[in-house]
């Protein structure tokens, strides 16, 4: 069962979370998007689906850069209803649904992205499967994740700092143990899934991806000289990125 928590359509979540990426001086914006657009290929004709879109402007920018036709999914209704209002491009279609029903859409893709959302799968595998039939021969899965070093405490994150308040280094924990985590981020109780980089890279290769590029947050001087306290990545990484392949 390839299930997946919707909290975006919490009132309260959904209301933070769109005031944090209202504000440009954020991690997606700085730090993951970056990372994530160079492990692209070219995108010109072809067919993209972008799994978990959120409000849309991943797939905003597909179409930008040439992609023939995009499509967004998200179980979170607040979220689509978003990305509908902000779209105006009729190559652009998005549907209210669960990533893990992708084979439903009886569509086969070129490229599927998935920024910052699986990490709220629970049967991984299943979303595999899932991706590698829907996908077209040689055409790329790639997404991005919270980092296992950033899911791995079941306390949560911490960091060990000196008399002068700079960190020392980073408190892992718990890192071998799979499963469940519930972390406070604008409601208590979020749930997210943790699985180590081995568990996510031998899940890729069971399902015969073809893994070429495996990509760790670091920020760029830009990025440290708009939030220094970006520095942390070089401690601890918040996001993992992966560009796999289907034979």
């Amino acid at each position: 069962m390839c299930s997946k928590q919707n909290i975006y359509d919490n009132e309260t979540f959904f209301n933070g979370y769109k005031a944090l990426r209202a504000d440009s001086v954020n991690y997606n914006i700085l730090l993951e998007q970056p990372i994530f657009r160079k492990l692209l290929p070219d995108l010109i004709d072809r067919y993209v689906l972008d799994v978990g879109c959120g409000m849309g402007d991943s797939c905003i920018f597909y179409e930008k850069i040439g992609a023939k036709k995009v499509i967004g999914i998200d179980i979170s209704n607040k979220m689509i209803s978003e990305a509908r209002r902000r779209t105006n491009s009729e190559m652009i279609k998005y549907y209210n649904t669960d990533m893990c029903d992708i084979e439903k859409l009886e569509t086969r893709f070129d490229v599927i992205t998935s920024s910052l959302a699986v990490h709220y799968i629970q049967d991984f595998d299943s979303l595999l499967k899932s991706v590698y039939h829907s996908l077209n021969s040689g055409g790329y899965f790639i997404f991005s994740q919270e980092h296992p070093l950033t899911t791995a405490p079941l306390q949560g994150v911490e960091y060990t700092y000196n008399e002068n308040g700079d960190v020392i280094h980073y408190n892992l924990s718990d890192y071998m143990y799979s499963g469940i985590r519930k972390v406070e981020w604008f409601v208590d109780d979020v749930i997210v899934y943790h699985r180590p980089i081995s568990e996510i890279i031998n899940l890729l290769i069971q399902n015969n991806f073809i893994i070429e590029q495996i990509e760790e947050s670091t920020p760029s001087n830009n990025a440290l000289a708009q939030c220094p306290d970006m520095s942390k990545e070089f401690h601890k990484p918040s996001f993992l990125f992966v560009k796999a392949m289907k034979k």
